[in-house]
């Protein structure tokens, strides 16, 4: 098993990418903390976990919120005793809107869920892993976070700024034994769809030309193996960098 006896967070866990990473994670031997504002899809996935003999357990996080995720990375530590991965999935879309159409509210909502949780979960854990001398941090971009024309205004700057973000804290801490890397899905079969409201029919006329030469829909388990290579040592000499997983899609452009 390549996690084997690891502890893992994974955020935005109970559907979508972050499920199918909690569960292959815990597959490859990892006791994985399934952090979810779905308190109860969460529990379904430890369940599920569970039945195939895997170790978990359900953590209720609202990861725009610094308490939250303090208690996620402190309930790590005392279920399992100590804290060997952090992955930062959790995300919202926003609705295709331009600048010229967003509002303070809607951007502010999108990073402090999209990108100050995932620097405010990475500062958490750095004590940790610092007292370990080793760690891994594996963060969720997208290729929204490497293009211009993927998303609207909001959701493309946060996603370009959890780039950042991993570029700096893998650089900042490579002495240290820690890695940071981020995966960038393409269009993947999600329900990230469900935080979409009242689209903004411009910005979505300006993405369909992009979308429509998307190669096809990925499935949440091939990004969770993506997700493990990172987390495993199969990925040592890994830092730093972003792994685009778009079955060719940004490769044209």
């Amino acid at each position: 098993m390549k996690l084997q006896s690891k502890v893992a967070v994974v955020t935005g866990a109970a559907s979508g990418m972050g499920k199918a990473i909690a569960e292959l994670y815990a597959a490859e031997g990892a006791k994985v903390i399934v952090a979810d504002l779905n308190y109860d899809g969460a529990e379904a996935v430890v369940k599920g976990i569970k039945a195939n003999g895997g170790t978990a357990k359900a953590v209720k996080v609202n990861v725009a919120t610094q308490e939250d995720i303090d208690t996620m990375i402190d309930t790590a530590v005392s279920a399992y005793g100590t804290l060997d991965i952090l992955v930062n999935n959790a995300g919202i879309m926003d609705s295709f809107e331009p600048v010229g159409e967003i509002t303070d509210e809607k951007w502010d909502r999108i990073f402090d869920i999209n990108t100050k949780s995932v620097m405010r979960a990475t500062r958490k854990t750095l004590p940790i892993f610092l007292e370990k001398g080793k760690g891994v941090i594996v963060n969720t971009a997208s290729t929204g976070g490497l293009n211009g024309a993927h998303a609207g205004a909001a959701y493309g700057a946060s996603k370009h700024a959890v780039v950042g973000l991993t570029k700096n804290t893998g650089f900042m801490y490579a002495n240290e034994g820690i890695r940071c890397n981020a995966i960038a899905p393409g269009g993947v079969a999600t329900n990230i769809a469900s935080t979409m409201a009242n689209v903004s029919q411009f910005g979505a006329s300006r993405l369909q030309a992009v979308q429509g030469v998307m190669p096809r829909i990925g499935q949440p388990e091939e990004i969770a193996q993506v997700a493990l290579f990172l987390a495993s040592d199969e990925s040592s000499f890994v830092n730093g960098t972003v792994i685009t997983a778009d079955a060719g899609w940004t490769s044209a452009f």
